[in-house]
C-alpha cells in the first residue's frame, strides 16, 4: 500500500523503520537528524509552517543498555519531545502515530493487550512510556503503535548481529529465557498506513508468532547456543515475557515468513 493523498511528515526518516515508512508514503516529507525533536521551539515552528495533515514520528533513542547511562537523553528524546511533537500536531489539526515498545510492560504476564497496566522495569521502557503519557495528554487524535524486536535492512537489528558475530565465533550464545514477537520494519510500515484510518487509540503491531531470541537466532544462524539470562547479564533488565497481543486489527504474516524475506533481500543486494 502507497499512500499519497494527504500532507505527511516523516521524523527519523533516516532510520531503519524511517526507511521502509518513506516508501510506503513516497510523496511524505522527510527529516531526519537535521530537525532535533528535543528542541521545542525547532519542532514547533516547523510542524506549524509546514501544517500536514499526518506527522509520524519513527524517531527515538533505542539503545536499550545505553539508556540506563543516558538516562536523561532518553527521556528528553523518548519522552519529552513527544509533548512537544503532539501539542503542535493538535495546534494544526495533524494526525500523530507514534511507535512505542513492549518494554513498557514488567514481563510477569505471558501476553499483553493493548489495555494491560504498564509497568517498565528499565529506562528505556519508563522513557517511552513517558513519551505515550505525554501523547494522550497533549492531544486526541493520536495512534500509539506498540511493537517489538525490529529488523529491518536499512539499520543495525538483532538479525545483522547474529550474522557479524556467527562469523566471528565458534559459538553464539543467545538467550532462551526471553520471549516475544521479531517485526518486520517493512512489513510495519505498510500496516501503519492501514493505521492511519483507523480510530484513536493504542495498537499493538507485531509480525506473527512468538519466539525467545534463542529460537530467532537459530532461525538466521547455525552456530547459536542457549544460555539464560543470569549467564547473560545485561546493564538494562528485561522483561521474560513481552508479547503483545493485537486484538484490533488483521494479523500480519509469521515473523519466519517476514525473516525469510529480510534475508532474501540482503542476500540480493536490494534496498
Amino acid at each position: 500500500m502507497v499512500v499519497e493523498e494527504i500532507k505527511t511528515l516523516i521524523l527519523g526518516a533516516d532510520g531503519m523503520l524511517g526507511h521502509d515508512l518513506q516508501k510506503v508514503f513516497p510523496d511524505a516529507v522527510s527529516r531526519g537528524r537535521d530537525l532535533d525533536i528535543t528542541d521545542e521551539a525547532a519542532i514547533s515552528a516547523f510542524i506549524r509552517e509546514l501544517s500536514p495533515d499526518l506527522v509520524i514520528n519513527a524517531a527515538a533513542y533505542t539503545d536499550v543498555d545505553g539508556c540506563e547511562d543516558n538516562r536523561e537523553t532518553a527521556f528528553e528524546v523518548n519522552g519529552n519531545a513527544l509533548e512537544y511533537i503532539a501539542k503542535a500536531c493538535s495546534k494544526v489539526g495533524a494526525v500523530l502515530v507514534h511507535y512505542s515498545t513492549d518494554y513498557i510492560f514488567d514481563g510477569s504476564k505471558e501476553a499483553y493487550v493493548e489495555s494491560d497496566a504498564p509497568d517498565p522495569i528499565n529506562v528505556y521502557g519508563e522513557s517511552k512510556l513517558l513519551g505515550e503519557k505525554n501523547i494522550m495528554e497533549s492531544m486526541d487524535d493520536y495512534r500509539i503503535i506498540r511493537t517489538s524486536w525490529l529488523f529491518g535492512v536499512h539499520g543495525k537489528n538483532f538479525v545483522e548481529t547474529m550474522l557479524r558475530l556467527s562469523g566471528e565465533m565458534d559459538i553464539v550464545r543467545v538467550v532462551n529465557d526471553q520471549f516475544g514477537k521479531p517485526t518486520y520494519t517493512a512489513d510495519l510500515a505498510r500496516k501503519t498506513a492501514e493505521i492511519v484510518g483507523l480510530a484513536p487509540g493504542i495498537y499493538h503491531i507485531t509480525n506473527g508468532g512468538v519466539c525467545s531470541w534463542y529460537e530467532f537466532a537459530a532461525a538466521i544462524i547455525d552456530n547459536v547456543y542457549p544460555c539464560s539470562s543470569e549467564e547473560f547479564v545485561r546493564k538494562a533488565n528485561r522483561p521474560m515475557y513481552s508479547v503483545l497481543v493485537n486484538t484490533k486489527t488483521s494479523p500480519m504474516r509469521h515473523w519466519r515468513d517476514a525473516l525469510k524475506e529480510y534475508l532474501n533481500i540482503r542476500g540480493n543486494g536490494e534496498n
